[in-house]
């Protein structure tokens, strides 16, 4: 056993950067001091103002492991149950003639073993004696901390809060008390518990972006009135960041535990015309369905014309395979597949704001980037309905074509407007927009001037 003279317990999935940390809290020394017991030939990953991010990481080598081992007075076993990191090799530490020298790396907590979360300080306190922050490896299904009631937030963000009280939003504690059933049910299904939450949170956090102009919805802003300790006051968009995790997930779980159901398969190739393909319309049955799941009987419409989403995506997987039929080139085949770009943003990127450094969906409003993805969509369509048209008397076929690339190239012209309109609105140089795009920087000047981009 090792012998340090102070003894630090790890908690179940703690970063190792977390854990020295207490160590050099537990001897009074500064973090900085103990890190010098490992030779590190780079540097932690900091927020822009300079800090160091809590998610940062630290990999070791086995001789570093040994001296962990021995700072925390525990046996190098309890670590490896512990630590999730603590046996993660990184290639760049050297394994020659420095390999009998206890070395460290820097490295992400997220490209090491998953997103982290900030732990619970009380339940820190209770299991080691130390009131201190601690960061741990935490998939979102289990941010609630259930005896505390407090949903623990990402330890990515430049923000100061650790947790957000969910005492007042029982049904977020709920949800996690659900997820269980759900993940056992996922896996009779052959479905691994993380494909089947990833597209339900995809879907929703979806839905979270548009519901801001759903006039009929009071369940989220309700929720994130609670969660903000009673009102968000005058500070909602920060809220809608930090908050939106905590606030969907009840509807990330019945999402999710509709779409593993073969009855709403069943009912999803039926909305969609059965084996006798048709375009789905706005009473379409699944969506109507899905809606119920989550408490709301109304926004049925609203998903049914949401034709580029994460939802449309899994649906249309579904009813390809119940016809046997093949994706569009390029496209892995498969429900549980998730695009890159649908994945939502983490609350670090949501949280830059303003610059052309910044983060898309940070900076643009939820009502502007849908607006921008119906008119691609729309054009889509357009484009679709050309298949097959090269047939036909030669004058129906080039009225045909004509008509259709015109609406198309119309609506295009007006999705480039606007999307050139939201870059310059978030501090784009408007000459590097007008690089990227058809109309020059005059032209482009002059229209805003106008109508800012408006139809």
């Amino acid at each position: 056993m090792a012998t340090g003279v102070v003894r630090t317990v790890p908690l179940a999935g703690e970063l190792i950067a977390s854990l020295i940390n207490r160590a050099a809290a537990r001897y009074g020394l500064a973090a900085a001091g103990v890190l010098r017991l490992w030779t590190c030939r780079n540097s932690p990953t900091r927020h822009d103002g300079g800090s160091v991010r809590a998610d940062a990481e630290v990999v070791l080598n086995e001789a570093g492991r040994g001296v962990l081992a021995e700072l925390c007075g525990v046996e190098p076993q309890v670590l490896t149950r512990a630590l999730p990191a603590f046996t993660v090799d990184d290639p760049k530490i050297s394994t020659g003639r420095e390999a009998g020298v206890a070395q460290a790396r820097w490295r992400a907590a997220g490209a090491v073993a998953g997103p982290a979360a900030f732990g619970c300080r009380l339940c820190t306190a209770r299991r080691t004696g130390q009131a201190l922050r601690a960061v741990r490896y935490l998939p979102r299904w289990q941010r609630v901390c259930l005896r505390h009631g407090r949903w623990l937030l990402d330890a990515d963000a430049d923000q100061p809060l650790e947790h957000l009280d969910v005492r007042g939003a029982a049904e977020v504690v709920a949800a996690q008390r659900r997820w269980p059933g759900v993940a056992r049910r996922a896996m009779r299904a052959g479905v691994e518990p993380e494909q089947a939450v990833t597209v339900a949170y995809a879907v929703v956090a979806r839905w979270w972006e548009q519901a801001l102009y759903w006039e009929r919805e009071e369940i989220w802003p309700w929720r994130l009135h609670q969660l903000a300790g009673g009102s968000v006051g005058a500070d909602l968009a920060r809220w809608r960041i930090v908050g939106r995790d905590a606030a969907i997930l009840p509807e990330v779980v019945a999402v999710a535990g509709a779409l593993l159901e073969p009855a709403m398969a069943e009912v999803a190739l039926q909305a969609s015309g059965g084996m006798r393909p048709r375009v789905r319309d706005a009473d379409d049955a699944f969506c109507y369905r899905l809606g119920k799941r989550v408490g709301r009987t109304w926004p049925g419409p609203e998903l049914a014309a949401d034709h580029g989403s994460p939802l449309n995506d899994f649906t249309g997987a579904i009813v390809r395979a119940r016809r046997h039929e093949t994706g569009p080139p390029g496209w892995r085949e498969g429900p549980w597949h998730l695009k890159r770009e649908e994945q939502p943003a983490t609350m670090a990127a949501e949280a830059q704001s303003g610059g052309s450094g910044t983060r898309w969906r940070a900076t643009v409003p939820a009502e502007q980037r849908f607006r921008i993805t119906q008119l691609v969509d729309e054009a889509r369509e357009q484009l679709v309905e050309l298949r097959g048209v090269h047939s036909g008397a030669t004058a129906e076929v080039a009225r045909t074509l004509l008509e259709h690339l015109s609406q198309s190239a119309e609506l295009i012209d007006r999705a480039v407007l606007h999307t050139a309109a939201a870059a310059v609105a978030s501090r784009v140089v408007l000459e590097e927009v007008a690089q990227w795009s058809r109309p020059p920087a005059e032209e482009l000047a002059a229209v805003f001037a106008l109508g800012e981009g408006e139809d």
